[in-house]
This record gives C-alpha cells, sequence and structure tokens, in this order.
C-alpha cells in the first residue's frame, strides 16, 4: 500500500489534467483494501482541487468524486443508525448519535440528489439516497426519485430501477394494481429474473382471465432460460396453471400457443432422460413438479416422465402413483394441446 501510494501522488503530479480521475483510481482502491477514512480523506482533498479554467471533463469528474463522498457519508449514517437502533433512544450518548447521523444524512442527501438528476445508471447512489428519504419519513420524495429514475425517457433503459420501484411500493404497501404495473415493464425487459414468481403469483391471485392468461406466459418464458431449469418454485406454479386448466379443460389453447414455440427445443432442454434421473436422485419434489408438466405438455410416453413416475411408484411414494393416473386421465388432452387425434398415434 505505501508503494502504491507513492506511485499514485507522483501520478497526480504528472498528469495533473486528469489529476481528478487518477484520484477517482486512488479512492477505489482505498475502498478495495477496507481503507475508508483515507478514501474520505482523498475525496475531500479533491473536491478542493482547483487547477486552470475547468473543462466539461473535469466538471464531470467533480461531480462523481462528490458524490462518492456522498456514498460514504451515507456509509456513515448507515454505521450510526445501526449503533442508534441497537442501543435504543436514551441518554446523552444516544443524543450524540443522533446529531452525528443528522450531520451525516445532510451531507450524503445534497451530493446523492446532485448525481442521481443526471441521465445514467446510478444505482447505488438511488438506493442510498432513497434509504435516507424513508428513513427520515419523505416517501413522497422517495416515490418521486424511483418513478423519475424507472421512467424518464433521457435516462437510459435500466431494469433494476423498476426492481426498487416495486419493491418501494411493495414496502408502502401499494396496490396489487400498482405492482402488477412494475412488474410487467421487468417482465418485457428481463424474462428471466427472479421477481417473475412474485409476479406469477399475483398475477394468479387475480379474478381477470387475461391476468390468468399473462402469468402463465411469464412462468414458461422463465422456464426458457437455464437458470431456472431447477427452480422448484417456478416448475410448481407451472404445474399447478397447466392442471388447473387441464381438469377444467378451458383455455387449452393457452397452453398450445405456449408450447407451439416450445415443442422443439424443450423436450431435449428440459425432458430428457438423462435429466429425469439426475432430477430424480438430487430432488424429488422437482422431478414430480417437472414430471407432472412433461406428462401434460408431451403426453404419458415422454421420456421424462415414464421415468420419474417408475421410480417414484417402485418406491411407493403415494404422489407419484396419482401423478401417473391424473396424466393417464387425461391424455386426450394432451393429444388436442399437440394438435394430434387418436387416429395419428400408433396403438
Amino acid at each position: 500500500m505505501k508503494e502504491f501510494n507513492s506511485f499514485i501522488e507522483q501520478m497526480k503530479t504528472l498528469a495533473i489534467k486528469r489529476y481528478l480521475k487518477v484520484c477517482l483510481e486512488h479512492v477505489f482502491h482505498l475502498l478495495c483494501n477496507g481503507l475508508i477514512d483515507e478514501a474520505y480523506q482523498t475525496l475531500s482533498l479533491a473536491e478542493s482541487w482547483r487547477h486552470g479554467e475547468q473543462t466539461s471533463v473535469q466538471d464531470k469528474e467533480m461531480k462523481l468524486i462528490e458524490a462518492y463522498r456522498g456514498l460514504l457519508d451515507y456509509y456513515s449514517w448507515a454505521k450510526q443508525k445501526h449503533i442508534l437502533l441497537e442501543h435504543g433512544q436514551d441518554g446523552f450518548e444516544d443524543l450524540s448519535v443522533e446529531q452525528e447521523m443528522h450531520s451525516c444524512f445532510r451531507k450524503a442527501a445534497v451530493n446523492l440528489k446532485e448525481i442521481i438528476k443526471i441521465p445514467g445508471v446510478w444505482d447505488p447512489f438511488v438506493k442510498c439516497y432513497v434509504d435516507l428519504l424513508e428513513f427520515y419519513g419523505d416517501h413522497d420524495e422517495a416515490r418521486q426519485v424511483l418513478n423519475e429514475y424507472a421512467y424518464n425517457s433521457k435516462f437510459p433503459a435500466n431494469p433494476n430501477a423498476h426492481v426498487y420501484l416495486y419493491q418501494f411500493l411493495k414496502r408502502q404497501g401499494e396496490s396489487k394494481k400498482s405492482l402488477i404495473s412494475a412488474l410487467k415493464i421487468l417482465h418485457d425487459s428481463v424474462p428471466s429474473h427472479e421477481l417473475m414468481i412474485d409476479f406469477n403469483t399475483m398475477l394468479q391471485k387475480s379474478k381477470k382471465r387475461k391476468k390468468h392468461r399473462l402469468g402463465l406466459e411469464v412462468i414458461f418464458a422463465a422456464l426458457d432460460y437455464a437458470g431456472w431449469k431447477e427452480n422448484v418454485k417456478a416448475w410448481s406454479c407451472l404445474a399447478k396453471q397447466l392442471k388447473q386448466i387441464v381438469i377444467s379443460e378451458k383455455h387449452l389453447d393457452w397452453i398450445k400457443q405456449e408450447w407451439n414455440s416450445r415443442r422443439d427445443w424443450w423436450p431435449a432442454f428440459h425432458f430428457s432422460r438423462y435429466l429425469a434421473k439426475r432430477n430424480w436422485q438430487e430432488n424429488e419434489s422437482l422431478s414430480y413438479e417437472k414430471a407432472l408438466v412433461a406428462g401434460i405438455l408431451l403426453g404419458k410416453d415422454c421420456k421424462y416422465f415414464k421415468y420419474v413416475s417408475h421410480q417414484g411408484c417402485k418406491a411407493q411414494v403415494k404422489r407419484f402413483r396419482m401423478l401417473k393416473k391424473f396424466v393417464n386421465k387425461h391424455n386426450p388432452v394432451y393429444l388436442r394441446i399437440s394438435g394430434l387425434s387418436d387416429s395419428s398415434v400408433p396403438p
């Protein structure tokens, strides 16, 4: 660290026109090594630096210097908050902690507010600023900041902006309509996001048919991605919805529409015999949910369904016997989903 500090000071002297940029690199290095106070001191010194006429590049770099100092002020505020919440609010010591907290809040809020006015991706700065506002009860300002960050067309498209807005609305106990609206935009940009489980659940609880249709689309789309292949909850959501549709024999066209674009690659991607064997060995619950989906979508002769149902029945697990019975009973429904008829299936 001593050698690095010596080197960086020489860089600041030699590259005088890039002084602020070098300071930022120095700060990042200090932070990576846990030297918070030294990083803060470097930022404070950089803020007071002046050399000739300030260029537009230097102006942007100065705003970053101020923003990162605001981030470290927030860090100090958060530490003081933890102390206050841990020890309650009584005694002289707690009063001094509260005063220190408020001082850090004022310094952090000013700089964080300034940087997030500039179009860009400012995730950590926005999160910290909203946390400050929420703690002091300024929920209207927090909502305005998040709406601006998510919906202002001058800002680059950023899925996280909609995640932060959704999380805020959820904390505030907002209506399901508002929550669904926020997650719909997230689904359109990142269909594989982990919040799609929450989105699907909300849609299924709705009384509107079009919401149920969207829910089926959402969970199918999520399972198109490799990161979801072994997500038990996702397969359970899909299995439950498919089962409801099959039992009622209403909206089979929904399943057909989703399946048509996947029939060529989902069997190898999700329902191979190899995966059936591995899933059965590693997670019985996962293999059950997937087998139900496979049976509905591919029929009783599907390799995945045949292997898992056979293993389940052999192990004398009651629900697997019921699974096999259910798929066999509703095999004619599979034929309609697949666009087949009884005569086109070999005996």
